[in-house]
């Protein structure tokens, strides 16, 4: 008799435990399917569930939940799954811009450079996440000068330049504003004039080789700088 419950227990856990292993691959294909159908709002809820119940095991699917969180405008929840796909080493480079970019949406700007400084200690060289680096600077930058604060401009663009030397924004946002404060110093003070010229000079003549002329808004800015140029080096 004893033998017998025992079997009878040992059956029913067995079936208890197949049964749980299908419901979990049904959502989990579930899942999936909400996804190609790009119903995010179900695709999060199997996903999570599925994770919840797994114990965040699986580096994919946490993958593609914190895309489908994102899609539906849970940045926390976002981060929260790219991160798990992180710590699992699973497609580095586009869990890393997903987590900045959920940080981003929640305004958390300096998790959002970390985050960025990170990725590039974890994936060396990646240049997106090197532009995506160097852009915050930049536009740290741009917010700068709206505001009048062209020291703290300049040192932004300097920043988006430490990280990203190639930088065409920051090159040509530093060489305008260094050109600025020249110009409006040749009648009073020309010394200190050409002072600014060079440091102007410094970035236009690393910015000119960078240009193309087949691209319309970079043949513009060669042609500003080459004017430029040739205005400071005229000046004896």
């Amino acid at each position: 008799m004893k033998k017998l419950i025992l079997s009878l227990a040992l059956c029913c856990a067995s079936t208890t435990f197949f049964a749980q292993e299908a419901d979990l691959a049904k959502l989990r294909n579930d899942g999936i399917a909400a996804l190609e159908a790009k119903n995010y709002e179900q695709a999060y809820t199997n996903f999570s569930s599925y994770l919840n119940q797994t114990n965040n095991q699986d580096s994919v699917i946490a993958f593609n939940c914190g895309i489908c969180a994102d899609k539906i405008k849970k940045p926390a929840d976002a981060v929260k799954y790219f991160d798990i796909a992180i710590q699992k080493k699973y497609n580095l480079v586009n869990a890393y811009i997903g987590k900045a970019g959920a940080l981003k949406d929640l305004k958390k700007n300096d998790e959002y450079v970390a985050t960025l400084k990170e990725a590039i200690e974890a994936v060396p060289g990646n240049k997106k996440l090197v532009s995506m680096h160097a852009t915050y600077y930049v536009n740290q930058g741009i917010m700068a000068q709206r505001a009048k604060k062209n020291d703290a401009a300049v040192a932004a663009y300097k920043q988006a330049l430490d990280i990203q030397p190639e930088n065409l924004n920051a090159l040509n946002s530093l060489s305008s504003i260094y050109y600025t404060k020249g110009a409006a110093l040749v009648q009073t003070d020309l010394e200190k004039a050409k002072t600014e010229f060079a440091e102007a000079k410094k970035y236009i003549e690393k910015m000119l080789p960078l240009l193309s002329d087949s691209n319309a808004a970079q043949k513009k800015i060669k042609g500003n700088a080459t004017t430029m140029l040739n205005y400071i080096n005229s000046l004896k």
